[in-house]
């Protein structure tokens, strides 16, 4: 296939392919809320409920999970139409989790089961109706810029929203239930802004559907096994800097907790200012070939991962800093392609369900890469780093066959 032509940035035509300014100020305003509390959703339930380490994680991965089994249902709810509206309820979902999480006295595991449900229904809801809102409102390549631009957005709100939180733990309990409160409040503010937008897609009738299908001309729900597949294991990439580098780091290495602080750091700079700009290079190719360079680009990485733990002492956490940047532009490389990649090749009349499948093995892939990393850890770099590269070298042949 020939290359395609680059699209410009313009940030007027970025703003209103991505939603318009009233969405925009909604993903910032929920961001940085999410940033308040979700990394620290484990030790409110351990240092203000009193909940053991065990009861918490259980309740978050029930969370989760259920977040995940609700993902067909969002996606019937998007084929019928409903864009801002969908968006909008991930949000007011997730309020009503943080109410609950207020709510909920000290030693109750299962109101903040409860509790973790509601936010894990709201996070793994938006992604999907996110992409569905951006999809209406914009196309072809610019569809992917605006998709870049979002994530960008989204990686600055959570990054400001986790610094003005980590400044604000000194206060205790207090504080974490202070922030709470706060991310409530942005919930309901992002809520009623996304609400706001009013973006609506008409569906296509069962009618014109059933008539198309006899002449022929129905386009059905592309096949994507394999697709879906490897995309569980791309979205082990998202977790690397935050579990594997300090787990390798820190308890096996021991190197100064500074340093996983720096590559996460690095990481979220890197994003935020390189996201739009790499989608927007890399536009000119098809969007399968660039998913496959971003698995081999991962690949490299980690091989690199691999050889950096080998170096002496000194040297070692340095070296892994320094390859986490390639880290860094493979995960760009793939969340420019991989989301892009399904909305191009979804049917309109099915957009939701295919983006709900999408989400589901995102989803699942962020769900089983911490047990997966944390139990590949104890065997040894090889075992880790190199299971990792052939996971996704495998993966990117998938997704190039």
């Amino acid at each position: 296939m020939p290359p395609t032509t680059r699209p410009q940035i313009r940030p007027r035509a970025l703003l209103h392919a991505s939603g318009g300014p009233r969405y925009a100020v909604a993903l910032t305003v929920d961001a940085i809320g999410t940033g308040l509390l979700r990394p620290f959703l484990l030790l409110y339930g351990v240092m203000v409920l009193r909940l053991s380490a065990p009861e918490a994680g259980i309740a978050m991965t029930v969370g989760i999970v259920v977040g995940l089994l609700s993902m067909p249902a969002v996606g019937r709810w998007l084929d019928r139409g409903a864009r801002s509206t969908v968006v909008a309820a991930s949000m007011l979902v997730r309020v009503l989790g943080v109410v609950l999480l207020l709510a909920t006295p000290e030693d109750s595991a299962e109101l903040f089961t409860m509790a973790a449900l509601f936010l894990g229904v709201g996070n793994q809801t938006w992604p999907a109706a996110h992409a569905a809102l951006v999809a209406t409102v914009a196309h072809g390549r610019e569809r992917d810029a605006a998709l870049a631009a979002a994530r960008a957005l989204r990686n600055a709100g959570l990054g400001v929203g986790a610094l003005l939180a980590t400044v604000c733990l000194a206060g205790g309990t207090t504080a974490l239930r202070s922030l709470a409160v706060v991310t409530a409040l942005a919930y309901l503010v992002a809520a009623a802004l996304t609400w706001s937008v009013r973006v609506h897609a008409r569906p296509a009738s069962p009618a014109a559907v059933a008539v198309a299908a006899e002449d022929g001309r129905a386009e059905s729900a592309p096949r994507m096994g394999a697709l879906l597949a490897a995309n569980v294991i791309y979205a082990f990439c998202l977790n690397v800097p935050e579990i594997a580098l300090p787990l390798v780091l820190v308890t096996q290495m021991h190197a100064s907790p500074m340093w996983p602080a720096v590559i996460f750091v690095a990481n979220t700079v890197l994003v935020v200012t390189l996201q739009v700009p790499v989608t927007v290079l890399l536009s000119r190719f098809p969007r399968r070939s660039v998913l496959v360079v971003a698995g081999a680009v991962l690949t490299a990485s980690y091989l690199g991962f691999l050889a950096a733990v080998s170096i002496g002492h000194d040297w070692a956490a340095p070296a892994v800093a320094v390859v986490s940047v390639l880290c860094t532009f493979g995960e760009i490389i793939y969340a420019g392609s991989a989301t892009a990649l399904v909305t191009a090749l979804a049917p309109a009349h099915v957009l939701g369900r295919v983006l709900a499948r999408f989400q589901l093995s995102t989803g699942f892939g962020l769900a089983v890469s911490p047990a997966a990393l944390t139990a590949l850890a104890p065997h040894g770099p090889v075992a880790l780093w190199g299971g990792l590269a052939a996971g996704t070298l495998l993966a990117a042949c998938a997704v190039a066959a």
